[in-house]
């Protein structure tokens, strides 16, 4: 058997990463280790090229890099990085030999799969968001197959090319009431109090982190709400000086949160940003949240991925510049009404994909094994 050739390229955030990790485990999984061979393709000095390495992956670099938002001399520069980009892109490509070419966003995607495209590759492109990007628009004019996390998704591409999988997840992600009393001793958190899980990614949100330093100066001592508190790295060092010598019982704070499992498990309300990975989480997890998008992110996509959802009836959405002043009364008043975090619940739950990298994974397999057809056939 000739073992199945595949390019995955996605990186600059974890967002667009581990996606792709987690459709190549399931490629391992489905196709077994000896018979695939998988090559990832990234940005040179993105977090990718650290990353993939440390998980086992072989990875090539492109000098690709993404416009700056604000005027810079570096924007002067990417007409050239992206030629380079797409030069080395054919040469990586012809060196490896794929049989497909998968997509999952960031910088290193556009070339490679515009590069796979004209040397006559079967491509797919992953689209993680509601809303699509410019460069996937694009791609998807070529490729075999679009796979999408959103209903809807016609408006951006060819609908015959749309396979609605959702956002491939690593890990375990699932329904969490039996983990809840072990998730609360985890965090040192009572069983008979409310529990509010308040996230911002791994760097920190300051809107979030302001939120809470307002609802920590304002807390009484019969408010009854606990809370799991991740600042982000970014920020550690600024709650740790100001929650020295202030009431911190029944928050659990760290910069960080190794077992997401466990934060879900014991939460009963969410209050996160709206990337496409941590919807997707919570779809899963099937937890009521209020989402607060980042205005910082391209196309505001954030906001599209939370209002899709407000649409159906599955969350609550808050303005970032409403944040720290809105959110927790927010909070108080979903705690109060369980009639109404029931229904936000059931239909987050309605939307979660769990085998979604599964799903990715035997599209892959099956346009690998349609170009083998198509070659061998008279």
């Amino acid at each position: 058997m000739n073992k199945y050739r595949i390019i995955l390229s996605g990186g600059g955030t974890g967002g667009h990463i581990y996606p792709a990790v987690a459709v190549a485990e399931a490629l391992e999984r489905r196709l077994r280790r000896e018979n695939v061979e998988l090559l990832f393709v990234g940005a040179e000095g993105r977090m990718e090229m650290e990353k993939i390495p440390a998980l086992g992956y072989n990875i090539q670099g492109l000098p690709v890099a993404g416009i700056q938002r604000k005027l810079s001399l570096a924007n002067l520069k990417l007409p050239f990085k992206i030629a380079a980009s797409v030069r080395r892109a054919r040469q990586v490509i012809r060196d490896f030999a794929p049989d497909v070419v998968a997509g999952f966003g960031g910088y290193a995607s556009g070339p490679v799969l515009w590069s796979a495209q004209r040397m006559g590759l079967p491509t797919l492109v992953q689209e993680q968001n509601s809303y699509a990007g410019v460069t996937n628009k694009l791609l998807a004019k070529r490729a075999k197959k679009i796979c999408v996390a959103y209903y809807g998704m016609e408006r951006f591409f060819p609908a015959a090319k749309i396979v609605f999988t959702g956002n491939p997840l690593r890990g375990s992600f699932g329904q969490t009431g039996d983990a809840r009393a072990e998730a609360l001793e985890y965090f040192g958190l009572c069983a008979d109090r409310p529990v509010l899980l308040v996230v911002g990614g791994s760097l920190g949100t300051r809107t979030l982190n302001e939120m809470m330093k307002r609802w920590v100066a304002r807390r009484t001592s019969d408010d009854k709400l606990q809370v799991i508190w991740q600042t982000g790295k970014f920020y550690a060092a600024e709650m740790d000086g100001f929650m020295a010598g202030r009431k911190a019982d029944g928050v659990w704070r760290g910069a960080f949160i190794e077992r997401m499992d466990y934060a879900y498990a014991a939460a009963d309300v969410v209050v996160s940003r709206s990337g496409a990975n941590t919807v997707s989480e919570l779809c899963l997890v099937g937890k009521p949240a209020i989402f607060v998008p980042s205005p910082n992110v391209a196309e505001d996509h954030q906001t599209k991925n939370a209002a899709a959802l407000v649409a159906r009836d599955a969350a609550i959405m808050v303005r970032d510049a409403d944040a720290v002043t809105q959110v927790m009364p927010a909070v108080r008043g979903l705690l109060a009404d369980t009639a109404r975090m029931s229904a936000l619940a059931d239909n987050m739950r309605s939307l979660g994909i769990a085998d979604s990298a599964d799903r990715i994974a035997a599209l892959i397999v099956g346009m690998v094994d349609a170009a083998r057809a198509h070659v061998v056939s008279p």
